[in-house]
């Protein structure tokens, strides 16, 4: 039982000394993560076009 609350008490220590984002970081690096998940979706959606065009010319 020792064991565990040496644990806990660990956990706590650990997790006082993380650097939480604020929320204006949040959505900041959401919405960067957002747009270039939608830039390269439509980046491989006009490659894949292209290359279905070039096969179809064969």
């Amino acid at each position: 039982m020792n064991n565990n609350n040496n644990f806990f008490q660990n956990v706590v220590s650990e997790m006082k000394k993380v650097s939480w984002p604020t929320g204006q970081e949040v959505v900041r690096y959401t919405t960067t993560v957002v747009l270039t998940v939608v830039f390269f979706l439509a980046f491989f959606y006009v490659l894949d076009i292209g290359i279905t065009a070039l096969i179809d010319l064969m």
